[in-house]
Order: structure tokens, then sequence, then C-alpha cells
């Protein structure tokens, strides 16, 4: 496995939307085992294909408690659904959006329709934490970011706080 790096904003690539994969293959699995081993070292809890710069309908995801046994989840072609009027906040953040966090308003549940990680058909039906990460990688496949559901100045401060952590860290 493969630690890869995890393309930020402004990278336009963030905004492009990803294509459906044709099968889940020996080499799709070797993207979404780098993809994991990636969203580890980060670390993070979910990580999206196109934000290790491959722009495919793939996903990954592990919600276990740090420290706790991993319990990764693979989702290729998801398709996702709302199944609940309700919605929920959550201060989400983002590997390519580093240190910028900010509550977002999702639907408290959904379901998701994918193939995992050997191709097979599944579907999950996700509440509270699942459900927002679920939503929040979804839109990465769409070329939607999770500032993009906020409000322009507070979007316009997210990035200019990226651009400053940028700079300080070219200058170190």
């Amino acid at each position: 496995m493969t630690i890869r790096e995890i393309i930020t904003i402004p990278d336009p690539r963030l905004k492009q939307v990803s294509a459906p994969v044709e099968t889940v293959d020996d080499d799709l699995r070797a993207l979404m085992d780098d993809m994991l081993e990636t969203m580890y070292a980060a670390p993070g809890i979910g990580l999206a294909a196109i934000q290790v710069g491959v722009p495919k309908r793939v996903i990954v995801m592990d919600l276990a408690p740090e420290g706790g046994t991993p319990e990764p989840l693979y989702f290729v072609n998801p398709v996702i659904e709302p199944t609940s009027e309700e919605h929920a906040f959550y201060q989400e953040g983002c590997l390519s959006i580093p240190d910028v966090y900010e509550d977002v308003e999702r639907a408290a549940e959904c379901r998701i329709s994918y193939l995992d990680y050997n191709g097979d058909a599944q579907t999950l039906e996700c509440t509270g934490l699942l459900a927002t990460c679920a939503q929040h990688e979804m839109d990465h496949l769409e070329g939607v970011l999770f500032i993009d559901h906020l409000s322009r100045l507070k979007r316009t401060m997210a990035v200019k706080k990226v651009a400053k952590l940028k700079r300080a860290a070219e200058n170190a």
C-alpha cells in the first residue's frame, strides 16, 4: 500500500465530477487500499478518490473509534438517497480543506447503494455520523465541497485560511 498525496483547495480537480467505475478489479482494490492507508495517515474518517487525484466514483470510510479495531468501508459507484425529512447539523472538516471546521446541515438519515470491495452489490442504512460522512464524501464525487454549503463569507474565510496555511508551510 502507498500513501498518496491529498490534493487541497483551490486545486480545480476537486470541482470535477467523478466518472463511474466499470469493474471492480485488482487495480481498483489497490487504489482503495492506498486510499484507506492515506486516510488513516492523514488522519481522517473518509476519503473520496478525487481527493488523491483519481476522478473515479470511489469512497473509503472508517468510523471506528480512535485506537479501536479498524472497520473500513469501501463504496464503488455509490448512489445515495435521503430517507428522512429531518435534518441534522454536524461540524465537518475535510482533508482537502485542512484546519477548517464548520457546521453543515444534511439529511439526518440516508441510504447508500454501492458495490463493495469485491464488486458485490450492497445497501447500507445510515444515521448519525455515518449519514453525515456518506453525504460529505458523496458530494466530493459530484465536485462539491463542504464549504460550498456555507455562506459566501464563511466560504471565503475558509479559502483564505487554507491559503495562509500553505504559504506558511512553504516558507518554513
